[in-house]
């Protein structure tokens, strides 16, 4: 196997954090909303930048939970833009953890969907620079 047919965070890392055992559940693995809400922070980095300014989620699709977060793992948040429209902007979110023997695994991914909005909280365009 080559390094090539090794899986690879896709994007850009927009959030890093280390899963804390308050965010456990009995089992001793994190909670899924604790995941998500990470993801939606990196979401917002990421669309906060591109919209210069204010951003609120809108939708959250396709979230897939691979496999369960230990507590201690360093959780890495990367996320791609795949599209923009008038005032929207739709980000795939990876989740990704570094393993006890050093290598990385994909543990979720998430596609999010923000609207950039004015001081007023409606709607604005989001500039096409």
């Amino acid at each position: 196997m080559t390094n090539d047919d090794i899986p690879q965070p896709q994007g850009t890392l927009a959030l890093q954090t280390i899963a804390m055992p308050e965010n456990a559940n009995w089992n001793g693995d994190i909670f899924g909303g604790w995941l998500v809400s990470q993801m939606d922070l990196a979401g917002a980095v990421t669309a906060r930048a591109r919209a210069k300014g204010r951003v609120a989620t809108v939708a959250i699709d396709s979230m897939a939970f691979l496999r369960p977060v230990p507590v201690g793992a360093v959780v890495s948040c990367y996320t791609r833009m795949q599209d923009i429209g008038r005032s929207s902007m739709q980000i795939l979110v990876e989740v990704w953890i570094v393993e006890d023997e050093g290598g990385l695994a994909k543990v979720t991914e998430g596609h999010f969907t923000f609207v950039a909005i004015d001081e007023n909280g409606r709607t604005r365009s989001v500039p096409r620079d």
